[in-house]
């Protein structure tokens, strides 16, 4: 009786053991599936944000100089003289022609510049320019635009420094570029002060921004450089060098561990 009564227990617990197991396994499926989705949508979401990193700036950068090799020909190539226009003897046009006509008549016309003639035609004809009451000003204007961009383009004359400045009050800090020392007609003004100008952005757009004259003591140097200042401007704070080169170091610290790890 004993063993039929010890069957009977066995057989009665096998059927509630395979019911909780198969509750367990239910339940591990369960709690499995949504986080494998949630990856799975993240890293398909990375990828197309890489994608997106890569390409974007690719392409945007080809439609822009296409559209600028574009803008020249249609100017330029009207005035090139058929016997040095290839497109007279080719059944194609040349895409590109007409920028680099452009910059071969430029580089010329500046090297006549240099010498005693050139120098003579040019204040003459700035000469002439400046006696007329409305293209004057016109004049003007766009020769400061073309020399300062000339000017910012020059090593020497482009941003020498990162630093930080309070502003627009005291414990808010700021990031300027450093240009370089003030004029002796506004360091006359303050000679005590040692003033310094320095370009503070105010947009995220680079050229945005205005030009102070701030003295020296007034701006601590940062160890950045230009380029990932300009990051940081840009990205609205949101790419931190620092934060990136750490990434970088644990990414290859990872990929180091991984390849020395054993094989069991």
């Amino acid at each position: 009786m004993r063993k039929k009564t010890g069957s009977l227990n066995d057989t009665a617990q096998k059927p509630a053991q395979s019911s909780d197991l198969s509750s367990t396994l239910a339940k591990l499926t369960e709690d499995d599936s949504p986080p494998t989705r949630v990856r799975l949508s993240a890293r398909l979401r990375n990828y197309f944000l890489t994608g997106l990193v890569i390409v974007g700036p690719v392409t945007i950068t080809l439609y822009v100089a296409l559209y600028v090799i574009g803008l020249f020909d249609r100017w330029v190539k009207p005035y090139i003289p058929a016997v040095y226009n290839p497109d007279t003897y080719l059944p194609f046009n040349v895409p590109g022609f007409g920028a680099i006509f452009a910059v071969i008549a430029l580089t010329m016309i500046g090297a006549q510049a240099a010498n005693l003639i050139g120098r003579t035609v040019i204040s003459t004809g700035e000469m002439m320019l400046g006696q007329m009451p409305v293209v004057r000003n016109l004049y003007r204007g766009t020769k400061q635009i073309f020399e300062s961009v000339v000017a910012a383009s020059n090593q020497s004359q482009s941003f020498q420094k990162v630093g930080l400045m309070e502003f627009p009050s005291k414990g808010i800090w700021a990031i300027v570029f450093l240009t370089g020392t003030a004029a002796d007609e506004i360091a006359a003004v303050r000679p005590d002060d040692d003033l310094v100008s320095v370009f503070m952005p105010t947009h995220l757009l680079p050229p945005s921004g205005f030009v102070v004259f701030v003295p020296r003591a007034s701006v601590v140097a940062v160890d950045l450089t230009v380029e990932d200042a300009a990051k940081i401007i840009i990205s609205a704070g949101m790419v931190n060098p620092g934060a990136q080169k750490r990434l970088a170091e644990l990414a290859k610290t990872s990929r180091t561990v991984k390849t020395t790890v054993p094989v069991a």
